[in-house]
């Protein structure tokens, strides 16, 4: 069972954001594998309970090395975190429910980071359509419950016509997150309780970007089969049944 992180898993993780080497790792290795692995372990597990029957639907809970590709200075994270999500190839492209935690305490909830862009070109076509109910929803989520409404914006500005969704025609990925500092709750087993409150809240709209995820990849599966009945069938010259000298 989840029972929170400590102080001292706050400050080991500042403690690699400082000194990120095997030199200051190894010797600290046991404070990590305790009070960070084990604990987001648990996290996971209970995080993920409710999604656990859905079809498609998976956890993955980081680990503290970095992937061998990232430069030889950055060999271990300083921000740890926890995906519940639909099983995709690309994790930044496919909606995600998402824990973090860093020095500064705990990041969580619905994050698209990085979709192609036909999926967000849909978006903002389901928006010009109808943009009642998806601002319907982001008004729930920003006065309701308070959550921060994020996400990289477009250096241009995008074509908009529905002036009430502009903001999000600026986007080129979106977040919808909340954020808890205080030790007195990150520290106990109130902060599965919050997470999981506001999974549970997120998931119209984790579900909504993944069904626009899912009809683009369902567009480019019939292009392409389209495209392979429109080539010419090539025929192969069939071989001689006579050997041949050279």
């Amino acid at each position: 069972m989840f029972e929170g992180f400590s102080r001292e898993a706050l400050e080991f993780l500042l403690g690699i954001r400082l000194n990120n080497n095997k030199e200051w790792f190894e010797p600290r290795k046991q404070i990590y594998v305790e009070k960070i692995y084990e604990p987001m372990k648990a996290l996971g597990d209970e995080l993920f309970a409710p999604f656990s029957e859905t079809e498609g639907m998976m956890k993955k809970v980081g680990r503290i090395y970095r992937d061998e590709h990232f430069p030889p200075y950055l060999h271990y994270r300083d921000v740890m975190w926890i995906y519940v999500r639909y099983d995709a190839y690309y994790w930044n492209r496919t909606p995600t429910l998402y824990f973090e935690l860093s020095p500064e305490g705990a990041e969580f909830g619905f994050r698209i980071a990085q979709p192609e862009a036909a999926v967000m070109e849909r978006f903002r076509s389901d928006l010009t359509e109808n943009a009642a109910d998806f601002l319907s929803m982001i008004d729930e989520y920003e006065n309701k419950y308070g959550y921060t409404i994020g996400g990289v914006e477009y250096k241009r500005k995008k074509k908009c016509t529905v002036p009430e969704a502009e903001r999000f025609f600026l986007k080129k990925g979106l977040s919808v997150y909340t954020t808890v500092s205080d030790m007195s709750e990150l520290s106990s087993h109130k902060l599965s309780e919050h997470i999981s409150d506001v999974f549970r809240t997120l998931i119209p709209i984790n579900d909504y970007f993944h069904e626009l995820v899912e009809i683009e990849e369902l567009s480019k599966a019939l292009e392409k089969n389209e495209k392979s009945a429109d080539e010419p069938e090539i025929k192969m010259v069939k071989a001689p049944d006579v050997d041949f000298m050279w």
